[in-house]
């Protein structure tokens, strides 16, 4: 059955994209669209969930409803989409608004008085069908840059709302708004041995392929002489007329003598299966050198359903006299595509380059559960955690372990545990298990029962044991004390933890609680008087904040207030 074809896509397949409306959705801003980030976009971690559509460097434009509806979820948080509103609509189609400074109106009211309803700047609204109801092109929101954001834009989402599987927004019309008449452009091409039995240009290693443009504009690569083995891997951007970066391709097809070998479309996709990222590229090379290489087989297939595949998950088996041309097509989604064609044949000359030597003892099995304990730790791997098998250096020291290196990435969760027998009660209340990056501890949540500490986590590297007794920093921006500041509309102070990382703030005014924002990326707290909360004349200011192991900095001060204009 060689040219089986193994299929794990869904309904634009069986359907086509034809059965999407293309007028439905209006845009969601009234400038011209560009895009910073595509759908699909390559991404850590994780596949882009839809568009990013610039603001011109800015915060403060207007975002509107793409249609009709009703505003169903707002969720605000310090991470991830920074405040988001998604509106349903009658059509079964489910809108996303990411990044935004605030709501407009009264959706802004609704979400303030929530909020000091839940005492939290962080909250979830599942909200009726008659709750919030907004009409096509009615402004319901300020665009911004909050949560995990790295510059103004809006984050602009189309799901399905039964299933909540992600949409191209390319599909419902969006692709007449972003012109595109240029090609997908390879930015490299690399072969790879798949396992100790094969050799590629007398090379046992990975290799980077050099290739020519031919006077059809496609392109023609070197000559592979191979025995085994082998797959290919590409690293390619996109480019459309209008927004002046690059990003990521639509649809990648191989093919092998003519049959389909290896692809993927970035049609629709599900939030669960969005980490298999980390199997579609080399992840070694990414974390090493910050490039992506998309690779075009798989040794193990995962289920990631965009994903087409052969009988073989992309791996070609060179033998002996047999000669095969593979082919490599990116598509964008206006149907611009660029080509590279390989010949490949077989060599029985010995290899040059050697693979890597494997120095460690520990070895993974990714089919079945995996305990190791060395000292004090234990590390337990369950079973699918990794995709692939692979040997694990792992040592012991001073209540650190080195857990191998983050170069293999984990779908799920594993743990890691300590056992403490020397520190006391009252310091072990401070301690907790944190990531070393090279430069400073990341706190995870950590489990204690008795003298055992335990986290679970999904990156590999260096974990510590460690204690933190030193509590939060608290700055405010301008002195306030004794001050009279009729004309300030907000009060920012800067909070900040060295160690374990803040866990919670709260803030006081005259003993009222008072919302207060917080920008992570700028470690800024922001409490505005048009809450109402502020008082006529003196006003006691109360901040408190606590780190993730209980230590807390309480900041007080006064300042005087004149409503009377």
């Amino acid at each position: 059955m060689k040219n089986v074809i193994i299929l794990f896509f869904y309904s634009l397949t069986f359907y086509g994209q034809d059965n999407y409306p293309k007028d439905y959705f209006c845009s969601p801003l009234d400038i011209p669209l560009q895009l910073s980030g595509n759908f699909g976009e390559l991404r850590s971690n994780h596949f882009h969930a839809g568009f990013d559509f610039k603001t011109q460097q800015k915060e403060g434009l207007n975002v509107y409803a793409a249609a009709e509806g009703y505003i169903s979820r707002i969720k605000i948080t310090h991470g991830g989409y920074g405040k988001a509103i998604y509106i349903t609509h009658p059509n079964g189609y489910t809108t996303v608004y990411g990044h935004l400074q605030s709501g407009f109106g009264e959706i802004e009211k609704f979400i303030i008085n929530e909020q000091y309803k839940a005492k939290s700047y962080e909250i979830e609204l599942l909200l009726q069908p008659t709750d919030l109801l907004v009409k096509k092109g009615e402004i319901i929101a300020i665009s911004g840059n909050t949560g995990g954001s790295d510059g103004p834009h809006l984050h602009f989402e189309i799901r399905d709302t039964a299933s909540e599987k992600i949409i191209n927004p390319m599909y419902f019309g969006f692709d007449t708004e972003i012109k595109d008449t240029k090609k997908p452009f390879f930015m490299g091409l690399y072969v790879y041995p798949i396992d100790e039995n094969s050799i590629v240009n007398q090379s046992k290693r990975p290799l980077l392929l050099t290739y020519d443009q031919q006077i059809n504009g496609d392109y023609l690569a070197e000559k592979i002489a191979a025995n085994g083995k082998i797959g290919f891997g590409i690293v390619v951007n996109d480019y459309d007329d209008v927004s002046w970066n690059t990003n990521g391709a639509f649809k990648v097809e191989t093919f092998l003598n003519g049959n389909l070998s290896f692809g993927y479309t970035f049609d629709t996709f599900s939030f669960d299966e969005t980490r298999y990222i980390n199997a579609l590229i080399d992840y070694e090379r990414f974390k090493n050198e910050k490039q992506r290489i998309q690779k075009l087989f798989a040794v193990n297939l995962y289920p990631l359903s965009i994903l087409k595949t052969d009988a073989n998950f992309g791996i070609i088996d060179v033998t002996n006299n047999v000669t095969k041309l593979y082919k490599i097509e990116v598509s964008d989604f206006h149907g611009n595509k660029s080509r590279i064609c390989i010949p490949i044949s077989f060599s029985n000359t010995s290899s040059v380059v050697a693979e890597k030597p494997k120095t460690s003892k520990y070895h993974v099995k990714t089919k079945r559960d995996n305990i190791f304990s060395l000292e004090n730790v234990t590390v337990t791997i369950p079973t699918n955690t990794f995709y692939d098998d692979f040997y694990m250096d792992f040592e012991v020291q001073n209540n650190t372990v080195k857990v191998h290196r983050d170069f293999i990435p984990a779908h799920s969760s594993f743990q890691i545990a300590f056992e403490d027998s020397i520190s006391s009660e009252k310091d072990r209340e401070k301690m907790f298990i944190g990531l070393f990056d090279g430069k400073k501890i990341n706190h995870y949540t950590t489990k204690r029962y008795k003298n055992t500490f335990s986290i679970y986590t999904k990156t590999l590297g260096e974990y510590r044991l460690v204690k933190d007794t030193i509590s939060p920093e608290i700055i405010l921006a301008k002195n306030l004390a004794e001050k009279c500041i009729s004309d300030r509309k907000t009060i920012h102070l800067t909070i900040s933890d060295d160690l374990s990382g803040i866990k919670s703030y709260e803030g006081y005014l005259n003993g009222k609680w008072i919302l207060l924002e917080y920008e992570s990326k700028l470690k800024r707290l922001t409490h505005k008087f048009s809450d109402g909360i502020v008082a006529e004349g003196k006003n006691d200011l109360k901040v408190v904040v606590t780190d993730n192991v209980g230590n807390s900095t309480i900041f007080e001060t006064h300042f005087y207030r004149s409503q009377k204009q």
